[in-house]
């Protein structure tokens, strides 16, 4: 506006200057041509006649340095900034958080109370540290009637091995020792009676019947000896068998149940969570403490899918976290999205990244800034995001040279949120044109005055 009102001005004050300039050379034209005035007084038209010329070569001079000074004033006046070298950084910020690397986590197996809290949340523990005792009564008891049930199974299967009880195997060899002593006494008594048929001491009839009585001794002994080797039926043998594999997983089970709830560390770490307290009731599946190593945490987060396209494994990553101001933690890229999610109303890709925290001040579950550093050059050539145009698919700045742009094609590299990388086209001594104060385009060739 100052500019406008002083080229104003100064259009203004030419315009009088050159009606005063007219007046001169006209005064000048009369005192040429006047012959009276000039016969009258010679000498005071001559003075006269100088005069009037010296007035009208200032006026000349006044109009030339005015027109030069509003030429100048004519200039588009915009804000400029130089070429710099610096280190540039093409980055993807968002959002993660924080897990542990190895978590251990335990929950109610059966519906019980908690006996005892061994530890509090954040204490460190050692690998077999009794952390918290829950109720095992009931799991106790569970566990005898089970092994009770295996004992019984085991019995019945020894027996089955064995040909039955210890009271049926002893009279069942009983029997079998009677049977063959009847059998012998048979054998006998039919070779005496057929001695004596030769003899014709005994009839026919009496060996038959001999026979007779020798064939059902051998019977009674073969039934015996049946009965000793296979004394139960595969069904009977099958259903003993499913009946101690049932009471033996039913033990195993129970003895899992009262194993669990004398829960014990399963590494070196710290408890990092122990929602319960003493004597509380807990639910079969409730939450009871969880513990972690967390001298490595992990970083899962979750970048927008334009941005998916950017990410490698091993780029650099930046860590914030608003608890700790100013506390920059580093890691690499780990894992990359295998596919696009909906995450609330975001697509977002996933990634991971595992990060040292020896100070154990990273917690789990926390919030975190994440910044991942898709490419870093140092040294290089940036101009600033406003330089920049683009023209028919190519890319160019105007350099103000001699106060007038230029334009110069630029092949531009990675870029942030300020500034652009020049791999070439431009030099780094050169001074650019951002905008025009006025909000006027800039264009090749336009005079221009940097505002400072």
């Amino acid at each position: 506006m100052q500019q406008l009102g002083l080229q104003t001005h100064l259009i203004i004050y030419r315009s009088y200057i050159i009606n005063l300039a007219d007046k001169v050379l006209q005064q000048s034209a009369d005192v040429r041509v006047g012959p009276e005035a000039m016969a009258l007084n010679h000498s005071t038209g001559f003075v006269a006649r100088h005069r009037w010329l010296i007035l009208a070569g200032g006026v000349v001079a006044a109009v030339v340095l005015l027109g030069s000074f509003m030429s100048r004033g004519d200039a588009l006046l915009v804000r400029g900034a130089p070429v710099e070298r610096s280190t540039i950084r093409s980055i993807v910020s968002t959002n993660g958080k924080i897990e542990p690397v190895q978590n251990f986590e335990v929950h109610a197996p059966v519906g019980t109370t908690v006996k005892r809290l061994l530890v509090k949340e954040g204490d460190r523990v050692q690998k077999g540290q009794l952390l918290v005792q829950l109720n095992d009564a009931e799991a106790r008891s569970q566990a005898a009637k089970a092994l009770s049930q295996v004992r019984g199974s085991q019995a019945d299967i020894s027996a089955i091995e064995s040909g039955g009880s210890r009271e049926e195997v002893l009279t069942t060899e009983a029997q079998l020792a009677k049977a063959h002593t009847v059998r012998d006494a048979a054998q006998r008594n039919l070779e005496a009676l057929r001695r004596l048929e030769q003899k014709g001491a005994a009839s026919s009839g009496e060996v038959k019947q001999a026979q007779n009585e020798l064939a059902a001794a051998d019977a009674d002994l073969r039934l015996l000896q049946q009965k000793q080797k296979d004394r139960y039926s595969r069904p009977e043998i099958a259903k003993v068998e499913a009946q101690r594999s049932e009471a033996e997983s039913t033990y195993a089970a129970a003895e899992n149940v009262l194993s669990q709830l004398n829960i014990r560390a399963l590494f070196d770490g710290v408890v990092y969570s122990l929602p319960v307290r003493q004597g509380a009731y807990v639910n079969p599946g409730d939450m009871v403490v969880q513990e972690a190593d967390l001298s490595k945490v992990v970083v899962r987060a979750f970048v927008d899918e334009p941005d998916v396209g950017r990410l490698a494994r091993g780029e650099k990553i930046e860590l914030t976290w608003d608890a700790i101001p100013g506390r920059i933690w580093q890691g690499s890229v780990d894992t990359v999205p295998a596919a696009v999610k909906l995450r609330g109303t975001r697509n977002v890709g996933e990634i991971t990244c595992v990060v040292e925290n020896s100070d154990l001040k990273l917690l789990p579950n926390i919030n975190v800034g994440v910044t991942i550093v898709a490419a870093e050059h140092p040294n290089a050539l940036t101009v600033p995001r406003e330089a920049v145009r683009m023209d028919d698919s190519k890319t160019y700045v105007y350099e103000i040279v001699n106060n007038e742009l230029r334009r110069r094609d630029i092949q531009p590299g990675i870029s942030n949120l300020t500034r652009v990388e020049v791999s070439s086209g431009i030099a780094s001594n050169a001074l650019l044109a951002l905008t025009a104060i006025n909000g006027k385009p800039l264009r090749e060739g336009t005079a221009v005055k940097v505002a400072h």
